[in-house]
């Protein structure tokens, strides 16, 4: 008579010391979504998103207040280097946080980068000098490295049916923050100069007139850096142990046969000791790919629309000051905000993350396509259309780029999950590195041809942001990318 035998992975062992193991325990009690430690990975990813572009309303002043441009058209020259720095420190390093992530934990990683926000930041706002400036933003982009192994967390604190709301939280505070940013650095640069009765000239803000806005996203990160006493670790920490199963599961059929067991149990330490080349995984190199393509046409929209929105009406701009600028961002961000925490989830549940992206980027390329019509419009109308097309743009690439966290994440395995974000992050890094530069100087020689047969003024530069887009679109189909297996 054929022996019954126990179906795998029916036992479960947890290690008593383990902080991966008692996050599995944490997550199999859970009964709803774990919406307290969401909370935490929203503010952590705001806080890492919110020094990224922040710069961009005042660096152009910033860089002339340096006096190292000998006439006013180098400006943008130096403005570029000092703007691509942080990505730049952020693609050399990245690789490494995530190989701490994935043997010392994620929390450590985390800290380390909020605390770099502190001080980096801080410093950069104290700038005196073109040079300093470019050393602190790389610095700061050495050591902040924290959106790979957020990413990777964010899949770690809840159940699988959750995956999508803890990624979308991740992507939507990173895309407020992205928003937000620079509103903070245009409303409270120069506050002398603005709000003359609250600031002296004689005061630190009148002796570096570029220190308020990067103090006000410091103090955030020092709140954030105390609030993360309380964050939990998810990394296993018992693999290794030859007299024990280095998963934090024990699975092994039940059998009289002790040494069938242990067998079974050096199987999977070696399973665990050699772990398949992370560059050989097609489904993550091929996503990999994909969303370098979309950052960087995400970075070089993030400039352009700045730019586009505060030039003259005779250029094929909006004419519109900093502070309305700020409040269009301030108002994508909020609408950005209802949508992917109450939207997102229902509809990636029913149509797949890979689904989303791909609808997100082809419903994007005929809305930029409309962008240069905007400025035709005036007064209500204008402001009317201008805020609905930003949210709508927004909310498209975030949900494309939410799509793109999940399937990366899909394709490893939760040992190798930092070291797999922060590949993803480091050629992003690298993509994003041409963002700045590419944009202004794409910008700049489109309002040099006002008057082209082809494509005039400001309807290039949407044309080649839509480029760059479809490119990102084909990629998503086969033969190029490869959806993980379940």
């Amino acid at each position: 008579m054929e022996e019954t035998r126990t179906p795998l992975l029916e036992r479960v062992e947890y290690y008593e010391n383990c902080p991966g193991c008692k996050m599995d325990r944490l997550k199999q009690e859970q009964t709803g979504a774990p919406y307290m430690l969401l909370s935490f990975i929203w503010i952590v990813s705001l806080c890492t998103a919110l020094q990224i572009a922040s710069l961009f309303p005042f660096l152009y002043f910033m860089i002339r207040d340096f006096h190292i441009a000998k006439r006013e058209e180098d400006i943008g020259f130096y403005a570029g280097f000092v703007g691509s720095s942080f990505m730049v420190g952020r693609a050399l390093t990245s690789l490494f946080w995530g190989v701490v992530a994935d043997r010392y934990g994620r929390k450590p990683v985390i800290l380390i980068g909020i605390f770099s926000v502190v001080v980096f930041n801080t410093l950069f706002g104290l700038s005196t000098s073109f040079w300093m400036a470019l050393s602190m933003r790389f610095l700061l982009g050495c050591f902040n490295s924290l959106l790979g192994t957020v990413r990777a967390y964010a899949c770690e604190v809840c159940k699988e049916e959750y995956r999508a709301l803890a990624l979308s939280v991740v992507s939507t505070s990173r895309g407020i923050g992205l928003i937000i940013g620079p509103a903070i650095g245009g409303f409270f640069a120069q506050p002398v100069e603005k709000f003359p009765n609250l600031f002296a000239e004689s005061s630190i803000f009148g002796r570096f007139p570029y220190f308020l806005p990067c103090l006000m996203i410091s103090v955030y990160a020092v709140g954030v850096l105390f609030a993360c006493k309380w964050l939990p670790e998810t990394l296993h920490k018992h693999a290794g142990k030859r007299n024990e199963t280095s998963d934090p599961y024990d699975i092994s059929e039940p059998s009289s046969n002790e040494s069938g067991r242990k067998d079974n149990v050096v199987e999977l330490e070696d399973r665990q000791i050699h772990k398949p080349n992370l560059f050989k995984n097609w489904p993550l190199m091929s996503t990999t790919i994909v969303y370098c393509i979309f950052s960087l046409q995400e970075m070089a929209y993030a400039e352009i629309f700045s730019l586009w929105a505060l030039s003259d009406k005779k250029y094929g701009g909006l004419s519109f000051s900093s502070q309305d600028v700020g409040e269009v961002l301030a108002i994508s961000g909020f609408g950005l905000l209802l949508f992917q925490l109450l939207l997102y989830p229902p509809v990636e549940k029913r149509l797949g993350p890979l689904m989303v992206t791909r609808l997100s980027a082809a419903i994007s390329i005929p809305l930029l396509s409309g962008f240069p019509y905007i400025a035709m419009l005036s007064g209500v109308v204008l402001h009317l259309v201008i805020n609905l097309a930003s949210i709508l743009r927004n909310t498209l690439s975030v949900s494309l780029v939410t799509g793109l966290f999940i399937l990366l994440n899909d394709a490893v395995p939760q040992s190798q999950r930092g070291a797999a974000n922060a590949i993803s992050i480091t050629a992003m890094s690298v993509f994003k590195a041409f963002g700045p530069a590419g944009g202004g100087a794409l910008f700049s020689w489109a309002q040099k041809r006002q008057v082209a047969s082809f494509l005039p003024g400001d309807q290039m530069v949407f044309f080649v942001l839509n480029v760059i887009q479809f490119i990102g679109l084909l990629l998503t189909f086969k033969p190029f990318l490869a959806e993980p297996r379940s």
